[in-house]
């Protein structure tokens, strides 16, 4: 069949569908002037290790998208499985009572309590779609052993594996 032949695709269904990826959850964060601004975000992902690049994708319309335009850093916290309110918050329903708490290093904020830290300075943006994609060189790292906060059908999950060391062979 023919690009030209091929029936559209519907929005709805290719959300559906997308929704089937079990993807971590990640707060982006950058700060401008003296205010830290975030966004729950689960499209990001390790791009290369020599050098380090990762990528976060956001709405070309998202105020974040127009920050880091501007502010060329940006950290991402990998959330943990206690972390869901943090989650709902920065995606923009508030949450009464909470106050994030965030650590700056090397001026970059990350969610306090977040199981990865990415540290990352903008190296390329690409338009795709409805989406801006935001290469960054990774300048800072950190990890704890915590469990994640885990998102598949449009609900939060909790991650169950049965380790093996057969199953990771490098």
């Amino acid at each position: 069949m023919s690009p030209r032949n091929r029936p559209s695709i519907d929005p709805a269904t290719f959300r559906r569908t997308m929704s089937r990826f079990t993807s971590g959850v990640t707060v982006v964060t950058t700060v401008a002037g003296e205010r830290i601004h975030g966004m729950t975000a689960n499209g990001f992902l390790s791009v290369s290790l020599h050098p380090p690049l990762v990528l976060v994708s956001l709405g070309e319309e998202s105020r974040m998208a127009a920050l880091l335009r501007r502010t060329r850093r940006y950290g991402v916290s990998v959330l943990a499985d206690d972390q869901q309110a943090h989650s709902r918050h920065f995606a923009g329903r508030p949450v009464a009572g909470l106050e994030p708490e965030f650590d700056r290093i090397d001026g970059i904020p990350f969610l306090r309590g977040a199981i990865g830290q990415i540290g990352c300075d903008v190296t390329e943006i690409h338009p795709a779609g409805d989406h801006l994609l935001f290469l960054g060189r990774v300048t800072h790292l950190a990890d704890a052993d915590r469990e994640p906060l885990v998102f598949f059908t449009g609900s939060y999950r909790a991650l169950y594996a049965e380790a093996s060391e057969e199953l990771f062979t490098y």
